[in-house]
């Protein structure tokens, strides 16, 4: 990876919607090979896909919390269990296993505190080996990105 291709990384991390000729003009090389080398990054699996990010609290979604969950037992069937269980809820945005305390951390999303109090207790606490979860809300997000750090060197 060069220079030019961190730069076509770093640029639609900032705005996807940008045209491959929007793109071509900012890092200083035609139409062709700025879209030929966006093709390659995204066959070899470093752009995974183009997303639109919503503003969550417009649409009436306003608490965060991060759900830490100990089970009672980790053999590697009770955790793919429990991963493919609650990864099958929207409410769950992401599902990150742990080492240390507890065995994961989920982000969790809910329209309020009453909304994400029957989910914990309808959904969360009924999966079969929950030995404890622990929820943090979220009071208020100081920084939010999806940009990685790519040096231009």
């Amino acid at each position: 990876m060069d220079l030019k291709d961190k730069m076509i990384l770093s640029i639609i991390q900032e705005d996807s919607t940008l045209s491959v000729k929007e793109i071509s003009e900012k890092i200083g090389l035609t139409f062709t090979p700025t879209y030929e080398r966006i093709k390659q990054l995204e066959k070899q699996g470093i752009i995974q896909k183009y997303v639109g990010l919503l503003n969550r609290e417009k649409l009436g979604l306003n608490i965060v919390v991060y759900c830490n969950v100990r089970l009672k037992e980790q053999s590697k069937k009770v955790l793919e269990t429990f991963e493919k269980h609650i990864g099958n809820y929207d409410e769950v945005q992401e599902i990150i296993s742990l080492s240390g305390e507890y065995d994961y951390m989920l982000k969790i999303i809910a329209k309020d505190i009453n909304s994400y109090n029957e989910f914990a207790v309808n959904v969360i606490s009924n999966i079969p080996n929950i030995g404890q979860y622990h929820s943090s809300i979220v009071l208020h997000e100081v920084k939010k990105s999806t940009k990685f750090k790519i040096d231009l060197e």
